[in-house]
């Protein structure tokens, strides 16, 4: 396993607490702002999600108010975090879900059109029979 330092500075200041949700990426604080960090040589974003990041610092970030609800999303999706404890996951999905539907529409789109998609795809085992 590839050991990912934590980042230390964030592009809205220092960074005052950081917890790592998947190895590579990040959940960061600072003073006043704060988000989602991942080392940009971590490809776990689809290519729709990373249009909502920022590059910075070998990182690509995504601001807490919105775009870090992108972010978690695909990790949620993917299984490589959880809601936080202070959570159930049903409502976290919902407030996550509902951050995306209201300020990224186009991006809940191409989301629920890909999960429509990958249910309808045969799995490897079944090409062919």
């Amino acid at each position: 396993m590839y050991y990912y330092p934590e980042p230390e500075q964030y592009p809205w200041g220092e960074v005052q607490h950081c917890r790592e949700l998947c190895p590579g990426v990040f959940q960061v604080s600072t003073a006043g702002h704060g988000g989602i960090m991942a080392r940009t040589e971590r490809s776990v974003f689809s290519t729709a999600a990373k249009k909502y990041g920022v590059r910075e610092s070998g990182y690509l970030c995504f601001e807490e108010d919105c775009a870090a609800a992108v972010a978690l999303r695909e990790l949620l999706d993917k299984r490589l975090c959880k809601a936080p404890e202070h959570y159930t996951p049903e409502e976290y999905d919902n407030a996550v879900n509902g951050t995306i539907q209201r300020f990224y529409p186009e991006y809940w789109k191409a989301r629920e059109r890909a999960m429509a998609q990958a249910v309808f795809l045969p799995h490897r085992e079944d090409i062919g029979r």
